[in-house]
């Protein structure tokens, strides 16, 4: 796997198609290998490369379920797949992640969000269905270049979604139902992990 890795990191930064940072990926690793999760959902697939990490630290046998809008990444990133032990373990689901995560189905024990950071508040509320009693949520990207919380304002094309993540971040962190954890590796990480008791 390592060498898929490596040549799934070269093309990322050769095409300039955005994959979990090395600071990032080393905390969202250290959380899939101790809640060693059998069912997942990734939202935003990109090239398939976190989908691989995540697959390669889960539970045996783990399935994982990965929302990507671009055809054309949902394709490359199979390739990649079919190049791993893992294939026949992934499903991609191509389309609007907002739309799709009201048609799909199951119940995921581990939820990795990486893709548009405007509509991580939507995501959450959209996923909450779908969630283990004892489920983990990741979400990546969300202190977003320091604008979130490190007391920079953030240029005009860039408030939206520092506001939104601003509003994702108050949810998961003020929700009696999650114990949330920052991360500032990388980009900014947040775990959020579901309370056993919060259903009753």
């Amino acid at each position: 796997m390592e060498k898929l890795f490596k040549k799934m990191e070269e093309y990322g930064h050769a095409n300039h198609v955005p994959i979990i940072n090395e600071n990032g990926l080393k905390v969202l690793l250290d959380t899939v290998r101790k809640y060693k999760p059998k069912r997942v959902l990734e939202i935003g697939t990109a090239i398939g490369y976190s989908a691989l990490q995540i697959a390669a630290n889960a539970a045996e046998g783990v399935e994982i379920t990965t929302l990507e809008l671009s055809e054309e990444r949902a394709r490359l990133a199979r390739s990649f797949m079919e190049e791993s032990p893992y294939n026949s373990q992934i499903t991609i689901l191509t389309g609007d992640a907002g739309k799709l995560l009201e048609e799909i189905s199951g119940s995921y024990d581990f939820v990795f969000i990486d893709a548009a950071k405007g509509q991580y508040p939507d995501y959450f509320r959209k996923i909450q269905p779908y969630l283990a009693d004892d489920a983990v949520i990741a979400a990546d990207n969300v202190l977003f270049r320091g604008y979130v919380r490190g007391g920079v304002e953030a240029p005009r094309r860039f408030r939206t979604i520092v506001k939104r993540l601003r509003e994702y971040l108050s949810m998961v962190e003020n929700n009696p139902e999650y114990t949330t954890s920052i991360y500032d590796n990388g980009d900014g990480l947040a775990v959020s992990v579901r309370r056993k008791d919060s259903n009753g």
